[in-house]
C-alpha cells in the first residue's frame, strides 16, 4: 500500500509544491503586508546556520561587522545617477514622521552604498586608513511587484559588504576573493549546491558597478537563481561622495570600492535545489539538527535508550534532537521530520531495543536499515559526510544533464524551457541578449572557455550561460 502524498508532486506543479513545502515544513508564512514574510523558528534556524558559516568566512578575509541606519536621506541616492535610476522603481520612501511632514523624505534602505560612502568619506583620510573592509547583517526593503516567499520579498535579510582600497587592482582582487573564497566555498562546501561562477553582462550588472561577479544555481525545475554577487564599484561612488585619501607622496586620490551581498533567498534556493516530493533535504554541514533520535512508543526503557543515544551522539559532535513526544503518533512525527529534511533519523522501538538495535533512516541517500545502537556514534559522522557529498553530486549532475550547447538564439530559447543553454558570447552579443530577453530568457553570466571567470566581457572564447530565472 502506497502512502498518500503530503505535497503536490514537483512534476505536476513546481510553484505549488514549493509553497506547500515552505508552509508544511514550517519555514515561513506570508506577512500581513503584501510581499513580506514571517520566518518561523525552523526556517530562521537555517538562516542562522548560514549566517554563522558565512560570518566566519567573511571575517577570515579581513572584514569587520558594523551597522548603518535603516533610513537614508533621499538626497544621498541622487548623487550617483545610475544607482538611483536602477533602484527607483523599488524604493519605499517615508514622507511623514511623528505626525509631521519631514523636511526631506527618507528612503528605507534598498542597499547601503550611498550611506556607507557618506561615512567612508569621513573615515578615510590617508593611505594608512586603507583598505577599509566593512560588513553588516541587516534587513533591506525593495518594493517587490511579484513576491514569492524567500525568493522575492519586499523585506529580506542579508549581509552586505562594503570596502575601500587604494588601487583598482586591490579592489578587483578583493571582489574576486569574496566571490571565490567566501561565497563559492560556502555554497559548495556547506550548502552542497553546485554553482556556476561567472561575470554579469553590462545589461545585468549591478546599478553603479563597473563589474559584477555572480554565482548561479540550477533549481529542481531547471530555472536559474542568482545566489550571491560581488561588485567592483570602481570610483563611481567615491567621486559622488568625495571619498578620497592622501597618498604616500601627498596626492589626493579617490578610493576604489567593492560591495557584495547574499540573502535569505538562499533558504528558498535550498528548498528548490535539494527538495524532493517528500519535503526538504538539508545538507548535513548546514543542518541545525543533523540527527533526530525518535522514540517509536512510550515504553520507559525505550525513552531511556533514546535519551542516552542522543547524549552519546552529541558527544561525537553531531547536532542532535531527541523526539520523545510519545503522545504524538509516530507516523505523524516521521512525516514531519521528512518534510523538514533532517539528514538522519534514528528510530528506536521496543522490538529494536530487545535486539540492541535501531532503525537508521538517511533522508538524502533514501536508505533505511537496522543497525546496532552501539555502532551509531562511529557510523553517523561518516554517513553525514557521505550524504553531504551525495547532495552536491546530485545537484551537479542535474545541471550538467540539463545544460545544452547551442549556437543560435532560437536553440537557446528552446533549451531554456527545461534547463540552461551555453552559447558563444561572440555569437550572441548584446543584440542577441536583447532578443533572449524578449522571450523571458536572460544571460545569467559569462564564463571563460575553461570554465573560469573571465577578466572582461569581450575576452576571446567567452561563453554565455542563459536560462529562465527566478
Amino acid at each position: 500500500m502506497t502512502k498518500a502524498p503530503v505535497l503536490t508532486p514537483r512534476a505536476d506543479d513546481f510553484p505549488r509544491w514549493y509553497q506547500e513545502l515552505i508552509t508544511k515544513a514550517e519555514l515561513a508564512d506570508n506577512g500581513p503586508v503584501r510581499g513580506t514574510m514571517v520566518i518561523r523558528p525552523y526556517g530562521y534556524g537555517l538562516w542562522e546556520r548560514m549566517q554563522q558559516e558565512m560570518d566566519t568566512r567573511i571575517k577570515a578575509v579581513g572584514a569587520s561587522n558594523a551597522y548603518f541606519p535603516l533610513f537614508i536621506p533621499q538626497s544621498y541616492l541622487t548623487r550617483e545617477a545610475e544607482h538611483v535610476e536602477g533602484f527607483a522603481p523599488e524604493l519605499a520612501v517615508v514622507t511623514h514622521g511623528g505626525g509631521k511632514e519631514l523636511e526631506e523624505p527618507v528612503v528605507v534602505r534598498p542597499t547601503s552604498e550611498t550611506i556607507v560612502n557618506e561615512y567612508f568619506s569621513k573615515w578615510v583620510q590617508s593611505y594608512r586608513d586603507l583598505p577599509l573592509l566593512i560588513n553588516q547583517w541587516a534587513n533591506v526593503v525593495r518594493w517587490e511587484l511579484r513576491p514569492r516567499v524567500f525568493l522575492r520579498t519586499t523585506e529580506f535579510l542579508w549581509q552586505e559588504g562594503h570596502t575601500a582600497h587604494a588601487t583598482y587592482e586591490e579592489a578587483r582582487d578583493y571582489a574576486a576573493h569574496i566571490h571565490r573564497d567566501v561565497y563559492a566555498d560556502f555554497m559548495e562546501n556547506v550548502l552542497a549546491m553546485d554553482v556556476v561562477p561567472g561575470r554579469k553582462t553590462a545589461r545585468e550588472r549591478f546599478a553603479g558597478a563597473v563589474n559584477t561577479l555572480t554565482l548561479e544555481g540550477m533549481m529542481g525545475d531547471g530555472k536559474a537563481l542568482q545566489l550571491g554577487t560581488s561588485h567592483e564599484l570602481g570610483q563611481n561612488f567615491a567621486r559622488a561622495f568625495g571619498t578620497r585619501y592622501s597618498t604616500k607622496d601627498g596626492r589626493q586620490e579617490y578610493v576604489w570600492q567593492t560591495s557584495w551581498g547574499s540573502t535569505t533567498r538562499m533558504v528558498g534556493a535550498l528548498v528548490m535545489m535539494h527538495g524532493d516530493d517528500d519535503g526538504l533535504r538539508v545538507p548535513p554541514r548546514l543542518a541545525p539538527v543533523q540527527a533526530v533520535v525518535v522514540a517509536v512508543k512510550g515504553d520507559e526503557a525505550v525513552l531511556a535508550a533514546v535519551r542516552e543515544t542522543g547524549e552519546r551522539l552529541r558527544a561525537t559532535g553531531v547536532r542532535v534532537h531527541v523526539d520523545d513526544r510519545t503522545d504524538v503518533p509516530f507516523g505523524r512525527r516521521a512525516v514531519d521530520w521528512e518534510l523538514k529534511g533532517v539528514p538522519v533519523r534514528v528510530e528506536v522501538g521496543p522490538r529494536d531495543l530487545e535486539n540492541g538495535a535501531a532503525v537508521l533512516v538517511r533522508r538524502i541517500a533514501g536508505t533505511k536499515e537496522q543497525v546496532a545502537i552501539e555502532a551509531l556514534p562511529a557510523l553517523l559522522p561518516t554517513a553525514l559526510e557521505d550524504d553531504q557529498a551525495l547532495l552536491l553530486a546530485q545537484s551537479r549532475r542535474r545541471r550538467e544533464d540539463r545544460t545544452a550547447e547551442v549556437t543560435t538564439v532560437e536553440e537557446a530559447v528552446e533549451a531554456a524551457a527545461t534547463g540552461w543553454a551555453r552559447i558563444p558570447w561572440e555569437t550572441l552579443g548584446p543584440r542577441g541578449e536583447e532578443r533572449l530577453a524578449e522571450q523571458g530568457v536572460t544571460v545569467r553570466c559569462l564564463v571563460a572557455a575553461d570554465g573560469s571567470v573571465p577578466g572582461s566581457d569581450d575576452q576571446p572564447g567567452n561563453v554565455a550561460v542563459v536560462a529562465r530565472a527566478y
